[in-house]
């Protein structure tokens, strides 16, 4: 499949996900203990979620479809847990283009100024890697182990200066929206990284930085005051 030409802020990014990123080890995914791996990376991650009030963080999201080609975003995240499986995540965006996405309740609004549009819907199915913020911090142990399958995929360090990280592929026991997914936790639970590949073979990949625990956050946070004359768009 052909895929359209990136431009030349999209190119940056690229690099910068691929010269920095450190493939973990590959004899770690094959080693006999890797059950006891994966039992022990997702206490670690059930500890990180019950002590996780808030959180703060700068994040990339790299979006590759086989019709519109690969985009990268930058800009910053909120995130405060929510009701069951519900959290409450606002994404700002300032590269490539000025875009809000909040996540509240079950519901996103993802609002567009350059296009004076907002699009909503349910919480499931917002894009730009909101859901699987959602999915990755706020689901818990006993949740992830009842949904997917686990299995090691190896460790090592993420980037250039980066965690050291065990990654896990997660593969959906039932229906789901993606085909699998994987994960990038570092030694306190924490999901730095994470991915997910849908049938088709798109993918959308989030990567936090400058990550704040329990920062306080402001409630109207993930409330967006949409301007008179914004065309919505309910999917």
């Amino acid at each position: 499949v052909r895929m359209k030409k990136l431009n030349l802020l999209a190119l940056a990014f690229a690099l910068l996900i691929g010269a920095t990123f450190v493939p973990p080890s590959a004899a770690s995914a094959a080693a006999p203990q890797g059950a006891a791996l994966v039992s022990s990376v997702i206490s670690k991650m059930e500890r990180n979620r019950r002590d996780l009030k808030s959180l703060r963080a700068n994040v990339i999201i790299q979006k590759v479809d086989a019709r519109f080609g690969e985009e990268m975003s930058q800009g910053s995240v909120q995130y405060v847990p929510g009701a069951g499986r519900d959290a409450n995540v606002r994404l700002d965006f300032s590269k490539p283009r000025q875009e809000v996405l909040a996540v509240e309740n079950g519901q996103y609004t993802y609002y567009k100024p350059k296009m004076n549009m907002a699009y909503k819907g349910r919480s499931n199915k917002a894009p730009k890697g909101g859901s699987l913020l959602s999915l990755v911090l706020n689901a818990s142990g006993a949740q992830l182990r009842n949904d997917f399958d686990f299995e090691p995929a190896g460790e090592g360090v993420l980037y250039d200066g980066g965690p050291h990280v065990v990654m896990l592929k997660l593969t959906p026991k039932r229906g789901a929206d993606f085909k699998f997914a994987e994960i990038w936790v570092d030694g306190n639970g924490m999901p730095v990284q994470m991915r997910t590949t849908e049938r088709n073979g798109d993918s959308t990949l989030v990567r936090l930085t400058n990550i704040q625990k329990n920062a306080r956050i402001n409630g109207d946070a993930f409330k967006i005051s949409l301007p008179s004359g914004v065309k919505i768009v309910n999917s």
